[in-house]
């Protein structure tokens, strides 16, 4: 089920919210951070882990891994990763929706106002965009996150 609370037929998907179950937890989408810093009412200052649809739109955004994690990196799924201060996450398949594919990347956060659980009718009044197939949005477990640098990767949750 795909729901739009604007009477336009999705004139800028780019700067629209997205509520949908993403790979781990159901979660917001957007490539507007400053929209989802309001949403969540977190500060502007704290960055939003960056999804992108594949290895080859990573190299595209200039990122660079390093060589000696290559590997392990392109191994674990559900996981983000933080690089010298810039977090990220590959996903392979995209996101249940043919609409997210168009994009190479996109901000992803959890579907709650910062520091409190998932509300289902606080995240559809903040959402333009619903995405929800049959087995419905769910409050999942969320990704691991590593910390990599050259020499060691270091589990942070």
């Amino acid at each position: 089920m795909v729901k739009l609370n604007s009477a336009s037929r999705l004139p800028s998907i780019n700067s629209k919210v997205i509520l949908t179950q993403t790979d781990t937890t159901v979660g917001f989408v957007s490539q507007n951070s400053i929209q989802l810093s309001s949403i969540k009412s977190r500060h502007d200052s704290k960055p939003f882990i960056k999804v992108y649809k594949n290895f080859q739109a990573l190299k595209q955004d200039n990122k660079r891994v390093p060589t000696s994690k290559k590997k392990t990196i392109r191994r674990l799924k559900k996981t983000t990763f933080i690089v010298k201060g810039f977090s990220f996450r590959v996903t392979e398949y995209s996101l249940h929706s043919s609409l997210l594919r168009e994009f190479s990347w996109s901000y992803s956060t959890s579907a709650n106002q910062s520091g409190k659980n998932f509300s289902r009718t606080f995240c559809e009044a903040k959402a333009d965009i619903i995405i929800e197939d049959k087995n419905g949005l769910f409050e999942g477990q969320a990704s691991k996150l590593y910390k990599v640098n050259n020499k060691k990767i270091k589990r942070l949750r």
